[in-house]
């Protein structure tokens, strides 16, 4: 005869306090998905490779140099946090003379820089303590959801700010806009229903919904300028490669794909978590770029305006 249900809750019980103890004396081991505690179970596909239980911060920091299936989340953001930290400091100490407006370009510029960090360093940051507790993964997962929007608000000021250089008010109508929207994204990812797996297609809608509410711009500046022009002055093609690795990131995230048709062969490598990671990275380095140009393009034209150039 098989276990009654309390017995089996019982040795499991037993399992996770096993666990524990080794964590706490530095001997832990990987555990399959099946023996994770439910605030642990996030995704079904992954079967083997899961930390444990680790009620201490040490402990946790100590695991980025161990496998597991969160070594992957934790470095791709880790190491692209550092990137686009470096990168932002080069770029806020270019000469002045490379700007048209030095002081102006560099905060809204700088804005990119910020919520690109922010956003990284809150997902490497809640990668390595998930597994601490129900309450540190709870906190630091709306950091996490937070740092997204943040990112996403980020990348709307230089871009609105270049492609409307002309036109202050549409500028600022549309920045509006995207505040407001990306303060209700944080605000709806403090739910604590928002976390759970249940709600990954929800989450993954409303960052792709806010990022989607690009498209009003991006068509009036196509329409006032032309679509020669927006490819080329506009660094539309930029723009459209950045939302194209965006939603594809979300996608494989909402669907698990890969691991949904290989259960138990991406657990450590190549989940899609981490390809979701790896696009995001890719994505805001192609908005970088695309923003670079715009700056160099706002430049070699001098930064003036006239009736005509105004959207």
């Amino acid at each position: 005869m098989g276990m009654t249900p309390l017995l089996q809750a019982h040795h499991a019980m037993e399992r996770m306090e096993e666990f524990v103890h080794k964590v706490w004396e530095g001997r832990w081991r990987v555990i399959p998905h099946d023996v994770l505690p439910d605030w642990l179970k996030d995704n079904d596909y992954l079967l083997h490779g899961h930390r444990p239980p680790m009620p201490s911060f040490r402990a946790c920091f100590k695991s980025i140099f161990r496998i597991h299936t969160e070594t992957g989340n934790i470095w791709t953001h880790l190491l692209g946090c550092l990137f686009f930290l470096c990168l932002g400091i080069v770029y806020m100490f270019r000469p002045n003379m490379t700007f048209v407006a030095p002081f102006q370009e560099k905060i809204v510029i700088g804005m990119f820089f910020l919520g690109a960090i922010l956003c990284l360093s809150f997902s490497w940051l809640f990668h390595t303590v998930y597994c601490h507790s129900e309450g540190v993964s709870r906190m630091f997962s709306k950091l996490d959801y937070s740092g997204i929007a943040f990112l996403i608000m980020g990348s709307f000021v230089p871009w609105l700010y270049y492609s409307f250089y002309c036109s202050p008010q549409p500028c600022f109508i549309y920045l509006i806009v995207i505040c407001v929207l990306g303060i209700s994204a944080i605000v709806v990812s403090q739910w604590d229903r928002f976390a759970t797996p249940q709600y990954r297609g929800v989450r993954a809608g409303v960052f792709v919904g806010l990022g989607l509410s690009g498209v009003v711009p991006t068509l009036h500046f196509v329409i006032s300028e032309g679509f020669l022009k927006a490819t080329t002055m506009g660094q539309m093609g930029w723009l459209f490669l950045m939302a194209v690795l965006y939603i594809t990131g979300a996608c494989l995230y909402a669907a698990r794909i890969p691991e949904r048709f290989f259960p138990g062969k991406c657990d450590i490598w190549f989940h899609s978590h981490q390809l979701f990671h790896i696009l995001v990275v890719a994505g805001a380095f192609v908005h970088f770029h695309g923003v670079s140009n715009l700056q160099e393009f706002r430049y070699t034209a001098g930064g003036g305006c006239t009736e005509s150039s105004a959207l």
